[in-house]
This record gives C-alpha cells, sequence and structure tokens, in this order.
C-alpha cells in the first residue's frame, strides 16, 4: 500500500481512509504497509507508527495487516514491531538491513538475534535490488522451521526461488510464498507461489485480486488475459518521467487522478509537474476502459 501525505512529516488522512477501503473492499488477501511502495525509508519513525495505528484500527482485521520493519538500526526495527503487535498488526515483513549489505552468514546471525526479539510472526523480504544483500536459499532454509518465519515476499526479479523452494513446502505448509513484481504473477503462482504483493493494486485492486485468484484456481487462459493488462499498467504508468522513481509517482499521481489521496512522495521526490501529470490522467483513463473491458471478458476460446 502506498502512503498518503499531505506534507513532508503528516499524513493525507482522509486519503489513507479512502485507499484503504478502496483496496479492502476489493476482496484482496491483505495489506502490506511500510514496503518499497509505502516509501518506509523515506518516512519518519513517529510517521510510520500513525500510519500503523490509523490503518489498524481503521482495518478493524477485515484481513491481515503487515508491517514493513526494515531499517539500519536493529532497536528500530523492534520497536516498530513492538508498536505494530500493540496496535493489532498480523505480522511483519523483514528485508535483510540497507546500506552496508551482510554477507550469508552475518544475515543469518541478524536472523538468529532479531527474531527472538519479535512479537509477531515474520514474513520475509528479499529485495536485493534496493537493499544489495537477499535472502539466498540456504539462509531461508536455514530459518525454515522457526515457527516466527512465516514465508517470503521475493523481489528478486525471477521465479527460481519459487522454483526451489517447492521442494520444502512439505516442510512449512502453512508458508506463503509471495512476488513482489506484479509482471510476474502468473508465472510464479505457476511454480508454487501463493500470490502477489503489488504496487499497482493501490490502483486497481479488483485486477489484482482477480489475476491471482485464476492463476491459483489454474485457470490459464484467464490468467494470462489479465497479466497481459497488469503489465499494461507497468508500461503506461511507471514509465512517466523517465527514472526508476516512476513506479511510485505515478502510482501516487494515478491515486490522486482517481480522486483517492495527495500525490505527494515522500522526499526526496517531487510530485509530477504538470505535463507528466496529464499523461497520467490520460492513461488512467485508457486503463480504466481496458480493465473494464477485460474483467468483463469470459475466459477466451
Amino acid at each position: 500500500m502506498a502512503t498518503p501525505l499531505r506534507a513532508r512529516h503528516e499524513l493525507d488522512v482522509a486519503g489513507l481512509e479512502r485507499l484503504v477501503e478502496h483496496i479492502v473492499g476489493a476482496g484482496v488477501a491483505g495489506l502490506f504497509i511500510l514496503g518499497t511502495t509505502g516509501e518506509a525509508a523515506g518516512i519518519s519513525p513517529a510517521l510510520r507508527r500513525d500510519l500503523v495505528s490509523r490503518v489498524c484500527r481503521q482495518v478493524a482485521r477485515r484481513v491481515p495487516v503487515l508491517v514493513g520493519i526494515t531499517d539500519t538500526v536493529f532497536t528500530e526495527s523492534v520497536a516498530l514491531a513492538r508498536h505494530a503487535a500493540r496496535e493489532g498488526a498480523d505480522a511483519v515483513v523483514l528485508a535483510p538491513p540497507y546500506f552496508l549489505p551482510p554477507g550469508p552468514p552475518e544475515l543469518r546471525e541478524y536472523l538468529d538475534d532479531l527474531l527472538p526479539e519479535l512479537p509477531l510472526p515474520v514474513l520475509l523480504y528479499s529485495l536485493p535490488a534496493f537493499v544489495r544483500a537477499a535472502y539466498d536459499y540456504d539462509t531461508i532454509r536455514y530459518v525454515m522451521d522457526r515457527p516466527a518465519v512465516i514465508g517470503l515476499k521475493d523481489s528478486s526479479g525471477g521465479v527460481e526461488m519459487f522454483r526451489r523452494l517447492r521442494s520444502s513446502m512439505p516442510l512449512r505448509p502453512d508458508w506463503s510464498l509471495l512476488v513482489g513484481p506484479e509482471e510476474l504473477i502468473c508465472d510464479a503462482v505457476a511454480v508454487g507461489a501463493h500470490g502477489g504483493v503489488a504496487g499497482g493494486a493501490n490502483l486497481f485492486p479488483h485486477l489484482y485480486q482477480a489475476l491471482c485468484a485464476a492463476a491459483l484456481a489454474g485457470d490459464a487462459a484467464r490468467a494470462r488475459l489479465l497479466q497481459d493488462q497488469v503489465c499494461r499498467v507497468g508500461r503506461l504508468l511507471y514509465r512517466v518521467g523517465g527514472y526508476d522513481s516512476g513506479v511510485i509517482k505515478g502510482i501516487k499521481c494515478g491515486l490522486s487522478c482517481l480522486g483517492i489521496c495527495d500525490d505527494l512522495p515522500a522526499g526526496p521526490l517531487r510530485r509530477f509537474g504538470d505535463a507528466e501529470r496529464e499523461r497520467v490522467r490520460g492513461q488512467i483513463a485508457v486503463l480504466q476502459q481496458e480493465i473494464a473491458a477485460v474483467m468483463g471478458a469470459g475466459t477466451p476460446s
């Protein structure tokens, strides 16, 4: 979930409430706050806590709430996890510490130290493009027998990890395997994943929910049709502006064009200018028409 802001240190509270209802009302399986799309690294600790409290209170256990606690500071991860537990969150999400990346043996030591301190179940989050370290297969297997660890969100950019873990799933049939890159949802489910955590679902949650449902049901033709539309969302919205920041700015600008929340990103990013905003507005209108047609279409013959 994106984090609606109206100033550098202020949540867009009304927009946040609309966004939560927009997503939950589409029948999603859960909310992940303070992840990459949630701009957690650019948000102050106080604002993170405020967001956790407001989201947990509003969701009121209608769906699980997962809270990202990734940080360079060990005690900050623990403190946010404890706050999330007090506020009623269901689990925390943990990527490796960023900036000075630990090697695999150091990462296992880090988990040995941190996991006993956390009061909630933990979903591991592999995000090598941003944190410069990843949970490799051996590290995942290292923690697989620990009840506190309940699964993996993999954003490494491929599906090989799901293929490798599939043979280990009898050890932990309760685990959740989730893919990050939304263009890989269909392929990841085909090799053992259970679904995806998709930034585009902020904008079009019904589309992404329908894609996961079709893929899990084995309806390959329907899933591929919906997956192609999900890829269209990325092509039309995430490349506006020409930089990697276009993903976050495209989603937030799109949410603003839909009347859901403010489009202010966390610093140092700034809003799109008028030209880019009008481009996003036009692309949103195109996507709305396309998605309505695809959602209403049956499985192609």
